[in-house]
């Protein structure tokens, strides 16, 4: 059986001479080495462990076939489908400690769609030029170490190799020591949440580890919901308590913090029992005030910093949201209930915040019901969803549901 290695992902017709590098830096450093080269055009000009055709036959092509597509952007999507084939074979065999690779736009399309074939844990590393960019994209819900490479990957010079070698050791180091057993015999709850609920939040979160629960904390940023989800559907959950939905809304409106068009259904359709709240749906988070106010005029709005503004949902919004909770408990198989904070979804919904409607909520319970095949499992609250009381009354309900 071949012993443990790293995988360097790289172009190796464009990107030989960084590859190389960051290859000398990891052998230096007590790595085993192999290299994927992803390459398109021309041909490598030194030895590696999986060759470009064999990358494009994993993917049910051949070289040619790919090299013939006329179109940069379809070539590298067959080149992916068949590097992550191959990656996947790794992960079963157990062979690969860490991956790393190196590129601009096209390469780090290649570099992290294979990482993110690799399991939370299994180390990252992309040095790329685009990381002090928007990255959500290329890192997705993956534990991806993003090193921003400065100045172009084009040849190896005093600062290239600088940030080469730093990404090369940052692998080797990650990579030095076997994981540390983390495995626990605790039951697992999942919660969802951003600041605006922080409070209910860390209520929570004490009384269920007082239980003697492992509790994991999403950020609903699009990606924390998109990957609460994700793992839902591999890792074992006892419950979740979905306290922060708003990236439903961020979807479904045109928010920033959108975690695509199935969120808040997954445990639902598994069974898991879970309890849902409202939590900041209440708003819509948008980018910077000035584009804020173009995309979303005429709306309540509050400068939570320079790079986002919150604006508030309106009314038919909500109702919206509501009935689409409604249609995904209608078809849910387990154990659920709904709770509702009638004094507000959020910090930003109270009545000294920025955005507060003090009818919304009971719109939102109306449209609910009118959608809802079993209005039992709701229950409304005379709380504010920051409220002390909310959040023993989630722990109370959400015992029922476990038990």
């Amino acid at each position: 059986m071949l012993k443990p290695s790293v995988l360097l992902v790289a172009t190796m017709d464009t990107k030989f001479r960084e590859a190389v590098f960051i290859e000398s830096c990891l052998k230096e450093a007590g790595c085993r080495v192999q290299v994927m080269d992803v390459g398109i055009r021309g041909e490598s000009p030194v030895p590696v462990a999986m060759t470009r055709q064999e990358v494009a036959r994993a993917g049910g092509y051949t070289l040619s076939e790919v090299q013939s597509m006329g179109h940069e952007g379809e070539s590298l999507k067959m080149m992916l489908k068949g590097a992550c084939k191959i990656a996947d074979t790794m992960i079963d065999k157990g062979v690969i400690r860490g991956v790393i690779s190196l590129g601009g736009s096209m390469g780090t399309t290649l570099g992290t769609g294979v990482m993110r074939q690799f399991p939370i844990g299994v180390p990252k590393v992309m040095i790329s030029t685009m990381a002090s960019r928007d990255t959500r994209v290329f890192v997705g819900t993956k534990d991806i170490l993003m090193l921003h490479a400065v100045c172009d990957l084009s040849g190896l010079n005093r600062f290239s190799k600088k940030i080469l070698h730093n990404g090369a050791l940052a692998l080797a180091g990650m990579t030095s020591q076997n994981q540390k057993d983390i495995s626990s015999d605790k039951t697992m709850i999942f919660i969802s949440t951003l600041g605006t609920t922080e409070k209910c939040v860390q209520e929570l979160r004490a009384a269920l580890e007082n239980q003697g629960k492992e509790v994991v904390v999403f950020h609903t940023v699009g990606s924390g919901g998109k990957a609460m989800e994700e793992l839902m559907e591999s890792e074992p959950i006892e419950a979740v308590v979905d306290l922060s939905l708003h990236e439903m809304a961020d979807h479904r409106f045109g928010g920033d913090y959108d975690a695509g068009p199935d969120r808040g259904s997954v445990a639902l359709k598994k069974g898991i029992p879970v309890v849902l709240v409202p939590g900041n749906i209440d708003f819509l988070v948008a980018g910077p005030l000035k584009q804020s106010l173009k995309d979303f005029p005429d709306r309540p709005y509050h400068v939570h910093n320079s790079a986002i503004t919150v604006v508030r949902t309106t009314r038919e919004e909500i109702e919206s949201i509501a009935r689409q909770i409604g249609d995904y408990c209608n078809d849910a198989p387990g154990r659920y209930t709904l709770l509702i904070p009638m004094k507000g979804f959020s910090a930003f919904d109270a009545k000294e915040g920025p955005l507060h409607d003090p009818h919304a909520p009971a719109r939102f319970v109306k449209s609910l019901q009118a959608q809802l095949s079993d209005t039992s499992r709701i229950q409304t609250l005379p709380y504010h969803i920051n409220d002390s009381g909310f959040s023993e009354a989630v722990i109370e309900r959400l015992q029922e549901l476990i038990y």
